[in-house]
């Protein structure tokens, strides 16, 4: 069995990569430790990059259509993975999951009609709704006993005539919960009672941390699948973002045809060469390579949660169970928002995504992303513990 190098430490400065190279635009500082953007700091493993070597090494790039081992490597893959049965005409490609969800939200209601999101989530939730011109219903999770949970009795009393839909976010991102079964079905069977179409943003559903489980909404008991569009990718769990891949399986055929009418109509169908045999190569072979980073993902997550409760126990990391995003309460320094975004940048030295940007259920939050080698990760903590000692 091949032993995957996850402590490998790449230069990507000079790459034009956002998480680096723009790192200024965003948080007006340039020498600052990275752990916002969610892409991996590891190498895209090498049976990804030798199949986008192998298409490039031939002398023409022309327009591609996506092959049956396209969609079967996806159905394999999920098959294997997720227990989870997909037929190929369910599948459809977009070129993100974030057009993927506006596209949607477009496709299965009006404008005017409101859709439900639970913050703190992750912030596009909130645009792909009012660039669409409908209307923003949040659910706000509860957070009990560093765990949070969805709130079920406010769901049914916000539900009106007006509401047509609701994203999911499964795994939770920015808070790392994975739904159980349990409240999977709890929340379809109030959606399909009220008529309410899921949309289930599902893209970290392989990065899910050892000891847990990811249930597709989709594959329960109860029909759910009828009312539930699914969106999946191979870019978080690779580390190829970049090459801008995404599907969306939609089983019930009405739902599939209004999406189809938006996507092939923005003529967004086509997709990319590299990413297509970038996806294929990575639900063929990529199972060995994922298990081992999902273990280095815990092993991270651990560290982390050990140093703060040694060095910095004013710093709670709220309990993971999938992505590789921690989502830091750090109420007790009871600074506002502005002042804890500006203690983070200019005092530790670090780019995190501020908790304030997921909605306000996400002040005195930072979310930080720990898919780097363990010695990046001990230098950030190392910055942020000599900073809460100069408070």
């Amino acid at each position: 069995m091949a032993q995957y190098n996850f402590d490998e430490i790449i230069d990507r400065s000079g790459t034009n990569c956002i998480k680096y190279d723009f790192i200024g635009d965003y948080f007006g500082e340039n020498n600052l430790i990275p752990m916002w953007v969610a892409d991996m700091d590891f190498r895209t493993p090498d049976f990804v990059m030798d199949a986008i070597r192998t298409r490039a090494s031939h002398e023409i790039l022309g327009y591609s259509k996506r092959p049956d081992s396209f969609y079967d490597a996806t159905i394999q893959w999920y098959r294997r993975r997720q227990n989870w049965t997909i037929e190929k005409e369910w599948i459809i490609f977009t070129p993100g999951i974030v057009p993927a969800l506006y596209f949607a939200v477009r496709a299965f209601s009006d404008s005017g009609d409101k859709v439900i999101i639970q913050p703190p989530v992750y912030h596009p939730f909130f645009s792909v709704i009012s660039s669409n011109q409908r209307q923003v219903l949040m659910n706000p999770l509860k957070l009990r006993k560093n765990k949070y949970f969805m709130d079920f009795e406010n769901l049914e009393n916000i539900i009106d005539r007006e509401t047509k839909l609701l994203i999911l976010c499964h795994p939770h991102n920015p808070v790392g919960r994975v739904w159980s079964a349990e409240e999977l079905t709890q929340l379809g069977i109030i959606c399909k009672k009220n008529g309410i179409i899921i949309i289930s943003d599902e893209i970290h559903s392989d990065l899910v941390l050892p000891g847990f489980k990811h249930t597709p909404l989709a594959s329960l008991e109860g029909n759910f699948r009828d009312i539930t569009t699914t969106c999946i990718a191979p870019s978080k769990t690779f580390n190829i973002a970049g090459l801008s891949t995404s599907l969306v399986i939609i089983p019930d055929p009405d739902l599939r045809e209004k999406f189809k009418y938006e996507i092939e109509n923005s003529h967004l169908w086509l997709g990319n060469i590299f990413g297509n045999v970038a996806l294929e190569a990575a639900y063929t072979s990529g199972d060995e390579w994922l298990d081992q980073l999902l273990v280095y993902l815990q092993q991270n997550f651990s560290f982390l949660e050990g140093y703060l409760k040694q060095f910095i126990p004013e710093i709670k990391l709220i309990t993971p169970e999938a992505t590789y995003l921690a989502w830091l309460d750090m109420r007790d320094f009871k600074l506002p928002d502005s002042d804890l975004k500006d203690f983070m940048i200019r005092k530790a030295g670090l780019a995190c995504n501020d908790g304030a940007s997921f909605g306000k259920e996400g002040h005195g939050f930072q979310r930080m992303n720990i898919a780097c080698p363990k010695a990046l990760l001990e230098k950030a903590l190392h910055q942020l513990r000599i900073a809460v000692n100069s408070l």
